[in-house]
């Protein structure tokens, strides 16, 4: 799976989630490059960790687990001559505590009979090690319990220390003239006192510092000087078995480095699993199969990025009556959230990763394909229309009958006949590859194409024509519409542009209702009851079925404008049972569909009342021929319209 194709299925975000539940940085980065497993043993495996998981977490609450951030950096520096900190030790019998508890957590999982469970097995619970550390090292530092020498040099540093200060103080106490503060200083360690300078000679001794100002020296008396002498040689004993004892004890972490290791690798892959656990339970989900029969079922599916209590649940499937999916609908519908939801949530469950949903079941894809959102872009000099058939292009090279592809207002980006054109040849086209795949369109033309080809079938977003509000429910087996004149309307576009917008696109002004007996709409705010009366909606309902079809409102005579050549054209012919119009474009004469048509001046602007439109659209002998049969019955006599192709009218 490409990072662009994670991105825009915000599977990125669900890894992003996914990192948040586990606890090693190594675990996370692990994560982060989690995608789709293609071996359907592998994706059983991972799917049945993380149910396990969810199941011990559910029985016995919360695992002790551990960061191994601090250890990651740690071992590498064993075996190299040197021995560990205190600190470090400390972080050793951490890991180490937290792996017996793990130990004893795994074992009260057995009760379960997951597999998972049996993962204690493998930890091993290094007491011994764990309590000679916890012995020698408390705070960050080694305690004095770590050996009987060591307590004993220390008991004999503080006593000296002690003698130290009793003589010192001997001379603050006689001699408080001479100094300029009343206590024992310790400078470059070295116990002094602090010394006015005019008196420095009064204090035999040697001068260890100065203050800043040069007003106080700091001396070391001579009567201290043997004592000092003595506490200098303790210090350095005790250096010396401070070095044994941390040499001796980081020989005990490198005898047992290789369980250490085993340890390692248990608390990584049970953080993962656990990690997948939480995940599920945050998000509600369930295990969904996934197999390699191609066909994808979704019943009550949520976006998982979407609130659970507002989100509108999704039923979705194809793959057995038909393997293509065309959707129709509103925009702001959620066509497009439909569409990433089918998309994520196979790409989650392919990933071993429980969904949100009541039920359902996904297959094993090769690749999921996707060309959702414009793409546009300045730096690349890509524009809507480029982006998508970028995309599509290479979609269609690599998709096959394993892919998911997912296509989001194909054809969109370009004149309205080509891009219908363009989207039915692309459909065709993944037909015959025979994966599985949906698309969301607002052509009309591509929902009568869906409804006829074999193996598509329609599906719209449901739209509440009462309160003009979209339902964002999928329903398969119908087409949508658009409903924009009717969503502008209800978000307040002026009537006059509703109109004119309605002039544009169906040739005649929309029939609506005045404002004043208009149907209330309730908006967010709005906590009243102001459903619409029995009657106005029956009037409304009324009017909306009383438009008249914009292909009947072209008549004989009239110039139009033919899309997309922007040519200038005169109906010869009025629309036939397909809204297909006869227009005459210089000397040929075709019939086109009534929405690649504008009209440009009506008939009754050019001619005059009861004009005779043989004159422009008969050959001189069909006009003679006319005449004739208009007199008397010619036995053989025929008239007929030669278009360019050959075809007769």
């Amino acid at each position: 799976m490409t990072n662009k194709v994670n991105i825009t299925m915000e599977f990125d975000k669900i890894l992003e989630m996914l990192q948040g539940h586990a606890l090693s940085d190594k675990v996370k980065e692990r994560i982060a490059k989690l995608e789709p497993f293609l071996s359907e043993t592998d994706v059983s495996r991972h799917m049945n960790d993380t149910t396990e998981g969810k199941l011990i977490i559910e029985h016995s609450g919360t695992p002790p687990l551990s960061n191994l951030n601090d250890l990651e950096k740690i071992l590498p520096l064993l075996g190299k001559g040197t021995f560990l900190i205190p600190e470090q030790l400390a972080s050793v019998a951490q890991f180490l505590t937290a792996c017996r508890r793990l130990k004893a957590y795994m074992k009260k999982a057995e009760s379960t009979f997951t597999s998972v469970a049996l993962y204690g097995n493998s930890i091993h619970a290094l007491s011994e090690v764990e309590d000679e550390i916890n012995q020698a090292v408390r705070g960050s530092q080694l305690d004095d319990r770590a050996s009987s020498q060591l307590a004993d040099i220390r008991r004999k540093i503080i006593y000296s220390g002690n003698q130290i200060k009793s003589k010192l103080d001997s001379l603050l106490r006689n001699n408080k003239i001479w100094f300029s503060e009343g206590f024992i200083s310790v400078r470059n360690g070295h116990y002094t006192l602090p010394v006015k300078r005019e008196y420095k000679n009064q204090v035999s001794g040697t001068v260890i510092d100065a203050s800043q100002s040069g007003s106080t020296v700091f001396i070391e008396p001579h009567a201290a000087r043997k004592l000092q002498e003595d506490l200098a040689l303790l210090h350095i004993e005790e250096e010396n078995e401070t070095r044994r004892i941390l040499y001796a004890l980081t020989a005990l972490v490198e005898d047992h480095l290789s369980f250490i290791h085993i340890n390692m690798e248990a608390m990584e892959t049970l953080d993962f699993i656990f990690a997948k656990a939480k995940l599920s339970m945050a998000m509600k989900a369930v295990p969904l199969p996934v197999a390699a029969e191609r066909r994808i079922e979704i019943k009550g599916a949520r976006h998982p990025l979407l609130k659970a209590e507002t989100a509108v649940p999704l039923d979705f499937h194809n793959g057995l009556d038909f393997k293509g999916v065309v959707i129709t609908g509103p925009n702001t519908g959620g066509k497009t959230v439909a569409l990433k939801t089918i998309g994520l949530l196979s790409i989650m469950a392919q990933s071993g990763l429980h969904v949100p949903a009541e039920d359902g079941f996904f297959t094993m894809n090769n690749y999921v394909l996707c060309d959702i959102g414009d793409g546009q872009s300045i730096t690349e000099n890509l524009s809507t229309f480029s982006s998508h058939m970028t995309n599509i292009i290479e979609i269609l090279r690599l998709a096959d009958d394993q892919s998911l592809v997912l296509l989001d207002e194909l054809g969109s980006g370009t004149d309205p006949a080509e891009g219908m054109g363009l989207a039915a040849a692309i459909l065709e086209e993944l037909s015959e590859k025979n994966c599985l795949f949906v698309a969301t369109t607002h052509y009309p033309e591509i929902k009568e194409y869906a409804k006829k080809a074999a193996g598509l079938t329609n599906a719209r977003m449901a739209f509440d024509h009462e309160s003009l509000l979209p339902l964002y429910r999928l329903e398969i087996g119908e087409a949508g519409e658009s409903c924009a004149l009717a969503i502008a309307r209800r978000l307040g576009l002026p009537k006059r542009i509703i109109e004119r917008a309605s002039i544009a696109a169906y040739g005649h002004k929309a029939v609506t209702l005045d404002q004043s007996s208009l149907v209330s709409i309730p908006s967010s705010a709005d906590t009243t009851n102001t459903k619409p009366s029995t009657r106005r909606i029956k009037e409304m309902e009324a009017v909306e079925t009383a438009v008249i079809p914009r292909c009947i409102k072209f008549n004989i005579g009239d110039s139009v404008m033919v899309y997309p050549q922007k040519q200038i054209g005169v109906v010869f012919q009025k629309a036939d049972d397909k809204g297909e119009i006869g227009v005459q474009l210089k000397k040929t004469k075709q019939m086109i569909n009534h929405k690649r048509l504008k009209l440009h001046v009506p008939a009754d602007e050019l001619y005059p009342e009861n004009y005779d439109f043989s004159i422009i659209f008969d050959s001189v002998a069909n006009r003679k021929a006319r005449h004739k049969m208009e007199r008397m019955h010619t036995p053989g006599l025929m008239i007929e319209n030669i278009s360019k192709e050959g075809e007769k009218w």
